[in-house]
């Protein structure tokens, strides 16, 4: 398989995965998940950040599943 057909799915992967931390420094900052003893817990900057995170990790996928659509039309 060509490293070109590899790069979509790598990318979706690591969206997914970028999504799912910046769900738990979401859930962190609001103190809904997390110990209590992290830096992290109850920080109102913890759930702006979390949430922008999530965000980039859904523009990752965009990014991966565009690449797959694009060389998929040009087969």
């Amino acid at each position: 398989m060509p490293i070109v057909m590899k790069l979509p799915v790598s990318l979706i992967v690591i969206g997914s995965i970028i999504i799912a931390f910046g769900i738990v420094f979401h859930l962190q900052g609001q103190g809904i998940v997390g110990p209590q003893e992290s830096f992290m817990y109850e920080n109102p900057s913890w759930i702006t950040y979390g949430l922008q995170i999530a965000i980039i990790g859904i523009l990752i996928i965009v990014v991966g599943i565009g690449i797959r659509i694009y060389f998929r039309k040009k087969r």
